[in-house]
């Protein structure tokens, strides 16, 4: 019983450490995307897959700053465009010519 304890208390930090990691990610792949934009889609996609791995949710203010097709680093009016249409959130993506709708309160 002392050994189940251990490993959901270990499992529990883990998911901590990952979610601190996946917040730095998205902050250097913010920093970064100015001067090398594969570097930021590279941040990206290593936060997806420690979420994946260790089943963490990304934080909502990060889930609208990625396309959900090519996981590329979205910077709107650079490589993407947003538009406001029918209580959703359009965001068309620059690279794979797809677009994810998020739903809106007023």
């Amino acid at each position: 019983m002392a050994k189940r304890h251990m490993i959901i208390k270990k499992n529990a930090e883990n998911k901590v450490i990952a979610l601190d990691r996946i917040n730095v990610l998205f902050n250097e792949a913010k920093s970064v995307f100015s001067s090398n934009r594969t570097l930021a889609d590279r941040y990206v996609s290593l936060a997806r897959k420690i979420s994946m791995k260790y089943k963490v949710k990304i934080p909502s203010c990060f889930k609208r700053s990625f396309c959900k097709h090519c996981y590329s680093y979205l910077v709107p009016s650079v490589n993407s465009r947003v538009r406001v249409r029918e209580k959703m959130i359009v965001i068309y993506c620059d690279n794979c010519k797809r677009f994810s709708r998020f739903r809106y309160k007023e």
